[in-house]
């Protein structure tokens, strides 16, 4: 059994040898990818000087505070006129300051009397207002989306801005998910007897589809040697990037897949990680003709199933392509808690706002088994190795779930 840094380290140094591959797409299309280039600014922004608001474009002058209307400017206009001391041009936001003029009076302060400009308000007055200044917000060449950045709204507009109608995104991995076990039934059936239903099928390809990635299922599959065999080759004979399997990791008689990876050509690289709950994880690589799969074996348990997903598929895959994103935080502990193992425990919880402080509550059943526990979380409290208690009031990490 390892630590759960080192099988972090593990898995993630086996992660950045997936050959990841990028496709250009329309940026209509580019929501929630990850892009694989730079995107700089081909324009100053604004492109022009331009009026902050509705107003009227005048060359201010200490000593003169009415002006003569010559004309008006409106968005997109092409009318570019010369404004003179003691002149005034209608301007709407967005447009071309004229040639000669410096300020822009807003017509929240504005009077019109036969074509005169007066101030109402002559001390709100100020030289250079309500400008935009060309360049001031991005000067041409400047890096607007970096790399390895995930696309969120605000990246498609400054994309757009841009220029870019079809931008360089990481094409999205495959995710196989292999669910075994005697005990399991689909979900659309009612479990009798000792079964229950396959849930862990369904919870991962949602949790995969949530990070924009594209899982396969290779569906249910009982614990028999052969047929287990069969279905992990025709995984492993597929084109996926990742395989996750669920159940048959721990030291049952029926837990066949260790041997099975085995047999199948599949590098161990850990089996049993100093956690709780998802202590029987097991990982792997297969890379018989060329490919490089990294599999996991996930325990069979719902909870331990999806927080392995989280802490070992889901957190490391992010980091290394989209590190920007950070799924950690810091929180104020509202209660005492204790443990008695010297495990890492990732016990679900609830992070909440009070006062503009973060605080985290944890839920008081962690038993594994207990999935409404897990529904009812929205982060997993880090309760370290070499602790015992954690006291209330004190200063603790979480990951957002």
């Amino acid at each position: 059994m390892i630590s759960y840094s080192k099988a972090y380290k593990i898995t993630e140094s086996e992660f950045r040898k997936l050959n990841l591959k990028t496709e250009t797409v329309k940026l209509n299309d580019a929501l929630n990818r990850i892009i694989a280039e730079n995107i700089y600014s081909d324009t100053d922004q604004p492109i022009f000087t331009n009026s902050a608001m509705d107003g009227y474009a005048v060359k201010s002058n200490g000593n003169i505070y009415t002006w003569k209307i010559k004309g008006e400017i409106s968005a997109g206009s092409s009318n570019n006129p010369i404004v003179k001391t003691g002149e005034a041009v209608l301007i709407m936001t967005g447009s071309k300051l004229p040639r000669g003029a410096d300020t822009v009076i807003p017509v929240e302060n504005a009077i019109v009397k036969d074509n005169i400009l007066y101030l109402k308000n002559i001390k709100s007055f100020k030289a250079a207002n309500n400008i935009r200044y060309k360049g001031e917000d991005i000067k041409k060449g400047k890096l607007l989306i970096s790399k390895n950045t995930l696309i969120t709204s605000k990246c498609i507009t400054a994309a757009a801005t841009c220029g870019k109608s079809k931008i360089k995104v990481y094409k999205k991995l495959k995710i196989g998910i292999l669910t075994t076990g005697n005990e399991l039934v689909d979900i659309n059936k009612i479990p009798k007897g000792n079964k229950i239903r396959a849930s862990n099928l369904y919870s991962l390809h949602s949790a995969i589809n949530e990070i924009n990635m594209t899982p396969v299922s290779f569906g249910i599959v009982k614990d028999n040697l052969s047929l287990l065999k069969k279905k992990a080759v025709n995984a492993l004979n597929s084109d996926v990037d990742i395989l996750l399997t669920t159940g048959g990791v721990s030291a049952g008689k029926y837990d066949y897949l260790k041997e099975i990876f085995t047999l199948l050509g599949i590098k161990i690289k850990f089996h049993k990680v100093n956690i709780k709950p998802g202590k029987p994880l097991l990982f792997g690589i297969y890379t018989a003709r060329g490919k490089h799969i990294l599999v996991f074996g996930l325990p069979g348990n719902p909870v331990s199933c999806y927080v392995n997903f989280i802490l070992f598929v889901k957190n490391v895959l992010l980091n290394i392509m989209a590190p920007k994103i950070n799924n950690t935080f810091t929180a104020t502990l509202n209660c005492t808690v204790t443990k008695k193992d010297s495990k890492r425990n990732f016990l679900r919880s609830c992070l909440y706002n009070l006062g503009g402080l973060n605080y985290v509550s944890v839920i008081k059943n962690q038993s594994s088994a207990n999935i409404g526990s897990l529904s009812g979380s929205n982060c997993l409290l880090i309760f370290e190795e070499n602790k015992k208690t954690l006291k209330k009031g004190s200063k603790v990490h979480c990951i957002m779930i």
